[in-house]
């Protein structure tokens, strides 16, 4: 995936980039900040909507995330996670900081067997959705675009707008 910005965004990293904890914090130069929310578009993939965050260990590009709007922190989806979702762009481990795709067409980590136009569901293993049905962990605002295996191994394509999970028994 080759994101664009649709505007000018003088100072801003590619989507599909990191920086060190040290090149984001105390800098003199325009953003982006954390949460700052900018539009790009990639020839395959259309326009997208994303958002700067703060990693956490082990957030692969693909990787599925809750984000904290109090101080823009990460944490792996896994099960019975609450808060607003978005899809790491690039590998943004822990003090590093990075886009994170939250609408549009998008590229996130799935297990084995995930299927065309599922629903998605967060599960037991940390950054990585399934379509196995588990009450009060279905990401809403997210369905499966392509079964797992496109566009690599491990991943799928999603739609998603928005996405956000609450724990509610009636998915």
């Amino acid at each position: 995936m080759a994101f664009v910005f649709h505007n000018v965004n003088l100072g801003h990293p590619p989507i599909a980039s990191h920086l060190p904890a040290s090149s984001a914090a105390g800098r003199s130069t325009p953003g982006p900040w954390l949460g700052d929310i900018a539009t790009a578009q990639d020839p395959d993939y259309g326009t997208g909507e994303f958002i700067y965050l703060k990693g956490v260990a082990s957030t692969l590009r693909g990787s599925w995330v809750t984000y904290n709007a109090d101080d823009f922190s990460t944490t792996l989806l896994a099960a019975n996670a609450i808060g607003p979702v978005a899809i790491a762009m690039a590998d943004t481990v822990a003090n590093e900081f990075g886009w994170y795709q939250i609408q549009g067409k998008a590229v996130g980590k799935v297990l084995a067997g995930f299927v065309d136009d599922a629903n998605v569901y967060a599960t037991a293993t940390a950054g990585s959705v399934d379509d196995a049905v588990v009450a009060g962990d279905r990401v809403q605002n997210a369905k499966g675009a392509s079964a797992v295996g496109t566009p690599s191994a491990g991943l799928a394509e999603f739609e998603i707008s928005r996405p956000f999970v609450n724990d509610a028994l009636a998915d």
